[in-house]
């Protein structure tokens, strides 16, 4: 007996219009080769006419062939389940029901339906997603299978790809007795879990285990079931510790594998090696003596191979003899590991977890294996995130502290100077301290920059010009041995940029390309400008598009291999020996750039040299030709006048050289340790203040707050905020005071008396 049909194959309606609109082209054309007046036009119009009505033919009787072909096709198909005893339809690549056979027809009744959903819809509640899920997957993989549970029973839906889309659907109704992976009876207990925790399968096997049929996971989980863990299950003779693995199954449900522990036997090797999870029998000195085919293939075994579980992992950091043995023991409480593959070039990890298995009265371990690469993927970002930050928090912190000591030391270096020739004995050494303390602020700096709060003091820079100024620091930092080539894009607008950060990026990388050639080469720096039509993704980096300005520094050196090249960005790495290198060059550049809201990578392969390569936004015109706002106009030639200064400041040894440096100048100087002996003073003192200097962080009330309050008694007073923090790291509405200027420390006795002199006359 033949597939009943529904439909006669059928053309599809685009091939039908394709023809019918080439032929009416050529019926066309052939009008207009009879109506033509010119000899030539006509003949033209008739080939054209006459070719497009042979085209059209050859579309017809191609489309009629394969119909044919199709047609030919289902019919074996049909004459192949005609008898099968199971339901059986088949559906065109638009889901239309083509044939069904007589067993459908008994199952469903014969009915004017055109679709299988629509077959499907009085005996599913949702029809159209399984049908679709079904048809989805067996496109992908060449078939697909579901079991779904009815009001009716159970149902075991199967698709197969036939070829051209079509689908051949077997349906048949079945106990849930019978249903297990494959169509066979596992002995491993098995159950299939839906949404909600609904039990939908149990197969025989774990219908011993437990004592009959459950409905609902938690009749037999008192927590629910984590895979790779030992869980406590209800059994049929009362509690025991089961090894679960939980395989995600689609459409909401899960494949749930019991593996009993304690005196539970070990299960049958060749009913393990075909279940869909990683399994390992391992002996008490670690020697693997089973490993099922997903096992083999995740560890990257050959099959009968012996090894110990030692020689495939690594990361464990202890013994692993020590941890099997306790496993052994029953202790350490089921808890999972996490190891590293050693076979693999890439970075996998697998959580293992073992249980005590009994064969033939010896006792061993069997391990489930679940590859848990992406979950130590995002615990090691995460943990780089948080380190990152808090680097970050530490940099700024010890900037704080650091700028307060170099304040204080270099302003007393200031004093001793000022009373010291270059003829004095102790000049040379004063000089030396000096050019230290600003070695160690040029470092702070640079904690700055990786934490990215140093203050940015931005102004519209031509690439070209500003490498072109600094060419002549840049060969002599390379020294004779190492050549600079230079490249520039003549089509490079205009940016927004620090000049003094953008030169400190360009010597730091130069530095580091110059250092890893120590036997000479060649340093190229190129600038290009780059429009990104779409985003460009770098590792988790995301380059938006738009316009950029990309600045490239190449070196010829040995390269960098692709672990180390993770890491450059990293404050304090460096492969530089030790006392060679601060390692925070590479953290510095990134900092900045990161500042300037653009993206840095680096490129690089053993033998083949290095390149780092920076993407720096281009703003929009209007934004790229603003100019930079203007400073304060300077005082007039020999202006000077002296005030009354009321220095507020919590640090002792910066206080101290701030107030004597002040006096020197001709300044009268009123001292305060906090703000709430600032504003006693201001009380008690019957001349107006000139000019309030205060440092912004300081215990009990802070510089700006004080500073309000004092200025609603005295307005005209002009204010300096100090600061071991950038300005940047203050909100704006902060330290926005009247007639304020910011001083960051650490700054020198000229840099104090020539700011307090310009708020006097300004």
């Amino acid at each position: 007996m033949a597939l009943t049909p529904e439909h006669d194959s059928r053309v599809p309606w685009s091939a039908a219009a394709r023809r019918r609109a080439v032929a009416a082209l050529g019926v066309g054309l052939l009008a207009l080769g009879a109506l033509a007046p010119s000899g030539a036009a006509a003949a033209g119009a008739l080939a054209g006419g006459g070719t497009m009505l042979a085209v059209a033919l050859i579309l017809w009787a191609g489309d009629a062939l394969a119909a044919w072909r199709r047609a030919r096709h289902l019919a074996a198909i049909g004459d192949f389940v005609a008898g099968d005893a199971v339901p059986c339809l088949v559906t065109d690549p638009a889901g239309a029901l083509v044939r069904r056979n007589a067993a459908a027809e008994r199952l469903f009744g014969i009915g004017a339906e055109e679709t299988l959903a629509a077959q499907l819809r009085s005996t599913l509640a949702e029809p159209t997603a399984v049908v679709a899920r079904l048809r989805e997957r067996a496109l992908a993989g060449g078939s697909a299978r579901e079991d779904i549970v009815t009001r009716r029973g159970h149902l075991r839906m199967t698709a197969r790809a036939i070829g051209g889309g079509a689908l051949l659907w077997r349906i048949e109704p079945f106990s849930d007795r019978d249903a297990a992976p494959g169509g066979e009876s596992h002995g491993v207990p098995r159950l299939t879990a839906g949404r909600g925790g609904a039990i939908l399968f149990m197969n025989d096997a774990a219908r011993r285990l437990v004592g009959g049929r459950a409905r609902r996971l938690d009749a037999i989980f008192p927590a629910p079931p984590v895979s790779g863990a030992l869980t406590t299950v209800s059994g049929a003779d009362g509690p025991l510790e089961c090894l679960v693995a939980r395989v995600p199954g689609g459409a909401g449900r899960d494949e749930i594998y019991l593996f009993p522990g304690e005196a539970g036997a070990a299960p049958p090797k060749d009913e393990v090696e075909r279940l869909p999870v990683a399994l390992v029998k391992l002996a008490a000195d670690g020697r693997l003596i089973m490993a099922n085919a997903c096992a083999r293939r995740l560890l990257h075994l050959e099959h009968g191979e012996r090894a110990t579980l030692g020689d495939l992992t690594e990361g464990l950091g202890r013994p692993i003899g020590g941890w099997l043995e306790e496993a052994l023991r029953g202790e350490g409480g089921g808890r999972s590991e996490f190891l590293r593959l050693r076979r693999r070039e890439e970075d996998v990890f697998v959580q293992v977890t073992l249980s005590r298995v009994e064969e033939a009265g010896d006792r061993a371990l069997l391990a489930v294996l679940n590859d848990a690469t992406e979950l130590k993927t995002l615990e090691g970002q995460f943990a780089q995130s948080q380190k990152m930050q808090a680097i970050g928090q530490l940099a700024g912190g010890i900037a704080h502290d650091f700028n307060n000591l170099l304040t204080a030391i270099s302003g007393h270096c200031d004093l001793l100077l000022q009373r010291r020739d270059e003829g004095d004995p102790d000049y040379a050494d004063l000089i030396q301290i000096s050019q230290n303390t600003d070695r160690a602020g040029a470092l702070v700096s640079q904690l700055l920059a990786f934490s990215r709060k140093q203050t940015l003091r931005l102004e519209r820079l031509d690439l070209r010009d500003t490498l072109s100024d600094i060419t002549h620091l840049l060969n002599r930092l390379v020294g004779e041995r190492v050549t600079l080539r230079f490249s520039h894009d003549p089509d490079l607008p205009g940016l927004r940029l620090d000049r003094r950060q953008l030169e400190q990026v360009m010597v730091n990388l130069v530095v580091n390309a110059r250092d890893a050639m120590p036997d000479g080469g060649e340093i190229r720096i190129e600038t290009e400008h780059l429009t990104l039509g779409e985003p460009l993704v770098r590792g988790r980096a995301r380059v938006p598009p738009g316009d950029y300005a990309r600045i490239r520094v190449h070196d010829e050196g040995p390269g960098i291999p692709p672990e180390t090249a993770e890491k450059v960005f990293e404050p304090f790495f460096t492969t530089k020996p030790v006392g060679e290198g601060t390692g925070l060059g590479l953290s510095t550049v990134y900092g900045i750039v990161k500042q300037f809201g653009g993206f840095v990578f680096v490129d690089s392969a053993p033998g083949a040299g290095t390149s780092f390569s920076i993407y720096l936004p281009i703003p929009a015109d209007d934004a790229a030709a603003a100019p930079t706002p203007p400073a304060a106009p300077p005082a007039p030639e020999g202006a000077r006048r002296d005030g009354i200064v009321l220095l507020v400041e919590d640090e002792t040894p910066v206080r101290a050289f701030a107030a004597r440096a002040l006096r020197l100048s001709g300044h009268t100087v009123l001292e305060a340790r906090n703000a709430e002996e600032a504003l006693a003073l201001l009380r008690e003192n019957e001349r107006p203040v000139d000019v309030f200097v205060t440092d912004v962080v300081m215990p009990g009330m802070d510089g700006p707050s004080w500073v309000r309050e004092a200025l609603a008694a005295q307005p005209d007073a002009r204010v300096v905020f100090v600061s071991g923090y950038p300005r940047a790291s203050f909100e704006p509405d902060e330290i926005e005071v009247p007639n304020a200027a910011f001083l960051s420390k650490p700054f020198s006795l000229e840099d104090l008396t020539r700011t307090v002199q310009r708020q006097l006359l300004h």
